[in-house]
């Protein structure tokens, strides 16, 4: 009788007791349907490193170029000592052909491994007229001129046909760096001025590869020290990031 009793209250206890609201219900399903706290900060936090490394790498990037934009601002905008250029700036930039070319005894030579230095160029036929050797000469000249920065300045002819340069003018080209070239590859990479002839001119490509001055159609001896100061400046503004040899 008594365990009768008890039985009946405890039924009638369990189904009277009220249901929870259906914001409590609710709130609970909302509660458990989100992600841990651990978990939330740690989304927050690699998200957070892989801002941070970008910047970091954009900084890296901007401090390995920052010499060579310094060199060329300075060169370009404010041109030290107030003067003008004697050599004509090119605006174009074009760079050094990716080709393989040949020296004149036939060996293979990659054009582009003749970046890594300033370079002083001239371009004409093997046969070389008084304009070329005229020409050969100043390169020679401007680079011994430079004294101990000479070492970072090369001077190269290339020579655009098939013909042989003369045995006495080949004696002379010792420290010279001369190339096979076809016509129409130079081309493609440096131009004269307008009214004038490619192998009339002397022209300077930077250490990236890029042409970037043409110094007058037949160059006097006379104007040489002109064209020298060109060089002196450059070889100045751009000593915090070129050094010699490749």
């Amino acid at each position: 009788m008594s365990g009768s009793k008890l039985s009946d209250v405890s039924f009638d206890a369990a189904a009277t007791q009220a249901p929870p609201p259906a914001d409590e219900a609710l709130l609970g399903l909302t509660v458990h349907g989100l992600p841990p706290a651990e978990q939330a900060e740690a989304a927050l936090e690699v998200a957070e490193r892989s801002r941070s490394g970008r910047l970091k790498m954009l900084l890296v990037l901007l401090v390995c170029a920052a010499p060579v934009i310094a060199s060329y601002f300075t060169y370009y905008v404010i041109r030290p000592e107030g003067r003008r250029n004697f050599g004509e700036l090119v605006s174009q930039q074009p760079t050094i052909p990716a080709a393989q070319v040949q020296t004149l005894d036939g060996q293979p030579f990659d054009l582009q491994s003749l970046k890594g230095q300033w370079l002083l160029l001239s371009a004409s036929g093997a046969a070389c007229d008084e304009v070329c050797q005229n020409n050969l000469y100043l390169q020679r000249q401007l680079r011994e001129s430079l004294g101990r920065e000479k070492d970072r300045l090369d001077w190269v002819w290339l020579v655009t046909d098939d013909g042989v340069p003369p045995p006495a003018l080949r004696a002379a080209m010792d420290q010279a760096t001369v190339l096979r070239v076809p016509q129409a590859l130079v081309a493609q990479w440096l131009q004269p001025a307008a009214g004038q002839q490619l192998g009339e001119h002397l022209y300077v490509v930077d250490p990236l590869g890029h042409w970037m001055m043409r110094f007058p159609a037949r160059l006097d001896r006379s104007d040489a020290a002109k064209a020298r100061k060109d060089l002196e400046r450059l070889l100045r503004a751009s000593s915090s990031w070129d050094q010699e040899g490749r």
